[in-house]
């Protein structure tokens, strides 16, 4: 313990030495050292709140949207302008997919033939581009048949020309185009009823000869960003050689008007609009010295609005007329259903559907010779009213390979048209009637006048195609009309069966086609020998039509082709005594190049 109280003493001596050292060294700061410095302390500190746990939140809260406040998905829309460009971008190399090899298009062409009835053959196009923004295109066709069809008495030679000028111009909002169409063709009534024997003094006084000229002006407008989607407009002009004249102003506006400002879930309503004005006049009657005038004035409203429930996918729609029959003071007010239901009872495969419509149209004397060249200009006009058709049917695809579709539909039509012959004024001998004044070419029984009659239609189509062989497409269609009568004894001149098969392949080089059409059995008149104005009805007989068409590829720029018609030279009537061409065969040139000026 002494020990321990010596090492304590020990250590309190060292330290009172060292401080009085210490002391000593500072003796001599002493006076500066007196002044006492004053100092700011800042203590920073983080405040750190504290919450309750009665006010915190336990969990993430969820936000649920009704459909009102949904997003609705954006849809975007570009309107491409074509510009000319040497660029073409490099793609990836594919494996196991040939596409073949990839053909060169040209701006022009010019194709050349001739057949082997006396039959040249002439079609180009022409294109070029004003600008980036703009085009201007002709195209031109012309066709001649020297008196094709044999055992004829009087002449059967015919000719077609065509010639398209169009011009497309891009503005900043809006594209617009306009045009000129105008044709010429020539045919003959060459088609005399076989019970009436014809003397060689009546035969060479027959002026069978008949021309239609046609010449029509027509404009299109499509604006970028409107409700009008586009709207067009025509007038067009017909004449022939007998003083017939037939005058068409007729326009159309298709607007488009967005329903997603009264509902995010509503689609677009397309409403089409139409008006037309049809004016023309014949010469002279077929029954009497006397001119035909007829004029319609129509106006329609189309709506038409599309949507899914589900998987149905609905059309809704109906079309709205007003028209005015001004020669005989009539007018008259129709509307027709136009709705679709569809339903894919096995997706992509069967595609049910069922639907209801009508419609209204306004037969004109260019239709008619459209459809048959040989009517006579003494044709009754008048609107065809297609109260309502009730159509349903299945289409769809099996394996990707085969699509398919049928239809069945029934209809309830008002002035059906039908082609029916006209009866002659010649007995053979005579070519002038008692007025003295001399028959003209379409008089002698070799012409169709056009009759109406109220029908009930129930009719049957179906079509198949397959498309599973490389290069290969094949397909068939067939359709059978079962027609209810009101006033006709007969469908005149109309099939009851008809259908169609048909083929292309194509390669590098070479491509060929094929179509073979069949016809059923039709109905025409003979009449029998004047005064009298009855006649009884004749079979025209079915017909197999088996055509062929092919060509080589020399180059991209050269090719050469070939058509066979009537393959089978079958002689059959088209029409009631007009007998058609034989055996037919053309060949030509094709060459397709870029511009030359």
């Amino acid at each position: 313990m002494i020990r321990s109280m010596k090492k304590h003493l020990s250590l309190l001596a060292l330290f009172v030495i060292a401080y009085a050292n210490a002391q000593e060294k500072n003796t001599t700061n002493k006076a500066k050292d007196t002044i006492i410095k004053t100092e700011v302390v800042n203590v920073v500190t983080s405040y750190v709140p504290k919450i309750t746990d009665a006010f915190k939140i336990k969990q993430k809260p969820v936000i649920e949207h009704t459909k009102e406040t949904q997003k609705k998905a954006l849809e975007y829309q570009i309107f491409s302008v074509p510009v000319a460009s040497t660029f073409i971008p490099k793609s990836g190399t594919m494996k196991k997919v040939d596409l073949g090899k990839r053909e060169k298009l040209y701006d022009n062409y010019v194709s050349v033939g001739f057949g082997n009835v006396l039959s040249p053959f002439l079609e180009a196009y022409m294109r070029r581009s004003q600008s980036y923004n703009s085009e201007l295109g002709a195209h031109v066709k012309f066709l001649l048949s020297s008196d094709p069809v044999a055992d004829t008495e009087l002449s059967s030679t015919f000719f077609n020309i065509d010639l398209n000028l169009n011009y497309t111009q891009q503005e900043r909002y809006f594209q617009w185009s306009a045009g000129l169409d105008a044709e010429k063709d020539k045919y003959n009534w060459y088609g005399l009823p076989t019970n009436i024997t014809f003397t060689e003094f009546a035969l060479s006084t027959i002026e069978e000869s008949q021309s239609y000229n046609h010449f029509k002006i027509f404009g299109q407008i499509k604006p970028d960003d409107s409700y009008l989607d586009e709207a067009n407009g025509a007038i067009s002009y017909f004449s022939d050689s007998f003083e017939s004249s037939e005058f068409l102003i007729d326009g159309n506006a298709q607007f488009r008007f967005p329903l997603d400002n009264f509902h995010r879930q509503l689609n677009d309503l397309y409403v089409n609009t139409t008006v037309s004005y049809l004016g023309g006049s014949y010469a002279y009657a077929y029954d009497a010295v006397t001119a035909i005038d007829y004029s319609f004035i129509t106006l329609g409203v189309h709506p038409t609005y599309k949507f899914n429930l589900q998987d149905l996918a609905i059309k809704l729609g109906a079309k709205s007329y007003f028209s005015m029959d001004t020669e005989n003071s009539e007018s008259n007010f129709f509307i027709y259903p136009d709705v679709e239901i569809s339903y894919p009872i096995v997706k992509d495969f069967a595609n049910v559907f069922v639907g209801a419509s009508g419609d209204l149209t306004t037969n004109m004397f260019q239709s008619y010779t459209d459809d048959n060249p040989h009517v006579s200009p003494t044709l009754d006009m008048r609107q065809t009213n297609k109260k309502f058709d009730a159509f349903g049917g299945i289409r769809g695809k099996l394996n990707h390979q085969f699509s398919y579709n049928t239809k069945v539909s029934y209809a309830d039509i008002e002035n059906n048209p039908f082609f029916a012959l006209n009866q002659s004024k010649s007995d053979g001998d005579n070519i002038a009637g008692t007025n003295g004044f001399t028959f003209y070419g379409y008089e002698y029984g070799n012409s169709f006048k056009v009759v109406y009659d109220d029908i009930k239609l129930l009719s049957f189509f179906g079509e198949i195609a397959f498309d599973g062989i490389k290069n290969l497409t094949i397909g068939a269609n067939a359709q059978f009309n079962k027609f209810t009568l009101t006033n006709e004894t007969e469908t005149w001149n109309t099939p009851k069966i008809k259908g169609e098969i048909f083929g292309t392949y194509k390669t590098d080089k070479w491509y060929a086609g094929a179509n073979l059409y069949f016809v059923g059995n039709r109905k025409g008149r003979v009449y029998d020998a004047l005064p009298t104005d009855t006649f009884t009805s004749t079979d025209l007989k079915s017909y197999f039509d088996v055509n062929f068409n092919g060509g080589y590829h020399f180059d991209d720029s050269f090719s050469v082709f070939l058509n066979l018609n009537n393959v089978l030279n079958n002689s059959y009537q088209r029409f009631n005594n007009f007998n058609v061409q034989g055996f037919q065969a053309m060949g030509g040139l094709t060459w397709k190049f870029d511009t030359l000026f």
